[in-house]
């Protein structure tokens, strides 16, 4: 739960009575295989145009995960296993960057 709480957290900062009505975050389901799909616009926050490292790894149809930013979008994608990774992933980097 303290990945959702920090998640929670980090948008709560984000919003500053404008902001959240154009950006924001998804979580959803990918759409040709089982896994997660997780969107967080980066636009207006100290992570906009900050240089992210790509993560990926696969190790099976099974077991796989991608995180990049495009576009000032954080894409996060990854099994069935990975939401909290992908969480995770998103949640270091915003506290090790410095914007």
């Amino acid at each position: 739960m303290r990945t959702l709480q920090e998640l929670q957290d980090w948008y709560a900062d984000q919003c500053n009575g404008t902001r959240e009505h154009t950006y924001g975050i998804s979580i959803g389901t990918l759409d040709d295989n089982p896994g997660w799909l997780v969107k967080i616009d980066l636009a207006q926050t100290n992570l906009s145009n900050t240089v992210f490292p790509p993560r990926s790894k696969e190790t099976s149809e099974s077991d796989w995960l991608r995180c990049s930013v495009t576009d000032n979008v954080f894409n996060g994608a990854g099994d069935p296993t990975k939401l909290e990774t992908i969480l995770r992933i998103f949640l270091d980097w915003s506290k090790n960057t410095v914007g």
